[in-house]
């Protein structure tokens, strides 16, 4: 807009000294010239070479007055194209000018499935009066019961007809949604073992590093703060679950479940190890080395050495 001022202020002051398309003038020739061969205001065009202020401004007030482009003089498409972009509130105050647009079923369905990638409802025949505007506005509001209390929140999904009460369901359902508080979920989980198991065989750890393949894991599944009998079982079955998804690297390295759990181990107490600012005399290299050759003798140092500079340059596993 400075720039655009700029020019208006420019263009006046180049009036006010008598510019032509030729070049400057004395101003009274310009004077001269512009009574001789300039048109009435309201038949003014603009002269070649010359600069019309007057269209200038004409079109720059027209333009102003134009507001926001109208969505229901677009094609339906492009309608729907724009406002998919939008969150569930803006949608809503998007609602209050272009209400058939922004109630639109696919705009709300796009915002649960996106948000919820699971739900049980969503493979079932929709009851009367089914609507994805109200479906999104429930699961929200479970969601926040759900953080408030683990227990309540899944009791409303399943009151609702949005969740079976079914671990697989409720483990599916956990796995693709990312509004659920972590703290309180790591409660649930350690509660519910029935729906942990099937939580974890959702995983694919196929042709991953096992560092990695770690770190995806507790993503989904959040380690707890302190050893114990959890952090044992998460560990424990997400060994058994790696050791699933590469058959052919196990038999290649000779590791078994026991194995990757040491390896598990090793490599959680090293990311302490390094990334802590409390441990002043980092563990090096071929101490990491040396001491998971000890545990686990079937491995190579290779391998060893590789998972070390995992942590080195990546960080920790379960941050």
């Amino acid at each position: 807009m400075g720039q655009g001022l700029w020019r208006v202020a420019r263009n006046q002051q180049l009036q006010h000294q008598g510019y032509s398309g030729q070049g400057y003038l004395p101003r009274e020739h310009g004077r001269r010239i512009a009574t001789n061969n300039v048109p009435s205001t309201s038949n003014r065009k603009q002269t070649q070479g010359g600069i019309d202020i007057y269209h200038l401004l004409k079109t720059r007030k027209s333009k102003e007055q134009e507001g926001f482009i109208n969505l229901e003089m677009l094609p339906p498409e492009l309608s729907f194209t724009i406002l998919s972009y939008l969150n569930a509130t803006d949608l809503c105050l998007a609602s209050c000018v272009w209400q058939d647009l922004a109630n639109d079923e696919l705009l709300w369905q796009g915002l649960c499935k996106s948000t919820w990638g699971h739900c049980s409802i969503y493979n079932k025949n929709p009851p009367l009066g089914f609507s994805f505007r109200k479906l999104y506005m429930q699961l929200d509001e479970g969601s926040l019961t759900f953080n408030a209390n683990p227990d309540e929140g899944v009791n409303y999904f399943m009151s609702k007809g949005i969740l079976d009460d079914s671990p697989k369901e409720i483990a599916k359902f956990i796995f693709c949604t990312r509004t659920l508080n972590w703290k309180k979920l790591r409660i649930y989980l350690d509660e519910r073992r029935d729906v942990l198991d099937d939580l974890v065989t959702l995983h694919n750890f196929r042709n991953q590093f096992l560092p990695n393949a770690l770190r995806e894991f507790f993503r989904h599944i959040h380690a707890p703060e302190e050893r114990g009998e959890y952090l044992e079982t998460l560990i424990t079955k997400f060994s058994h679950r790696f050791c699933a998804c590469n058959p052919d690297l196990m038999r290649e390295l000779g590791l078994s479940p026991d194995a990757v759990y040491v390896l598990c181990y090793s490599l959680i107490l090293l990311s302490i190890d390094l990334t802590s600012p409390h441990v002043k005399n980092k563990m090096s290299k071929r101490e990491f080395i040396r001491n998971t050759r000890r545990a686990a003798q079937n491995i190579s140092e290779d391998f060893v050495g590789h998972l070390y500079d995992n942590i080195y340059l990546i960080g920790h596993v379960a941050a």
